[in-house]
C-alpha cells in the first residue's frame, strides 16, 4: 500500500511531489521549509521557521497514521552556520526524548527568506517500542 500525502502547497504541483509517501509501516516526509500555510507567510525568524516546519510535518505523518513522536530520522539543511544555535532551541525540546538518526547541513536555500528545510522518515508505532 502506498498512500500520498498533500497539505496543498503549490509548490507540491509545481515541483511534482507529495508532502508525504507512506509506504506499509513507514512514512517518508519531503523537505519542508517554515513557510506557515495559515497566514501564507514565510517569517523571517528560523526559530519560528523550524517550529513551523514541524507542524507542517507533524500534521503530515498523522494524515499518514503517524505522528512527529514515530521519527526514526531527521534531516535538517540550514542556509546558515550562524542559525544552528537558534534551529537547536526550536528543535530540541521536540525531538529530546524522541532522539532520531539525525543529520545537519549548511546548504544554499532555494529562496532568500528560506532559513531551514526539515525532512524526516518516521515508523509508525516506533514511539510505542
Amino acid at each position: 500500500m502506498v498512500q500520498r500525502v498533500s497539505t496543498g502547497s503549490p509548490f507540491e504541483a509545481t515541483f511534482g511531489y507529495s508532502r508525504a509517501v507512506r509506504h506499509e509501516d513507514t512514512v517518508y516526509v519531503s523537505g519542508t521549509t517554515g513557510y506557515d500555510y495559515a497566514t501564507m507567510t514565510m517569517p523571517d525568524d528560523v526559530g519560528q521557521q523550524a517550529a513551523n516546519a514541524l507542524n507542517t510535518i507533524d500534521k503530515a505523518l498523522r494524515e499518514a497514521g503517524s505522528s512527529i513522536q514515530d521519527t526514526v530520522r531527521v534531516v535538517y539543511y540550514v542556509g546558515d552556520r550562524n542559525d544552528v544555535n537558534a534551529v537547536v532551541a526550536a528543535v530540541g525540546p521536540v525531538f529530546g526524548d524522541i532522539r532520531p538518526a539525525a543529520s545537519m547541513l549548511i546548504v544554499q536555500m532555494i529562496e532568500p527568506g528560506m532559513k531551514i528545510e526539515i525532512e524526516v522518515t518516521a515508523r509508525i508505532g516506533a514511539a510505542n517500542s
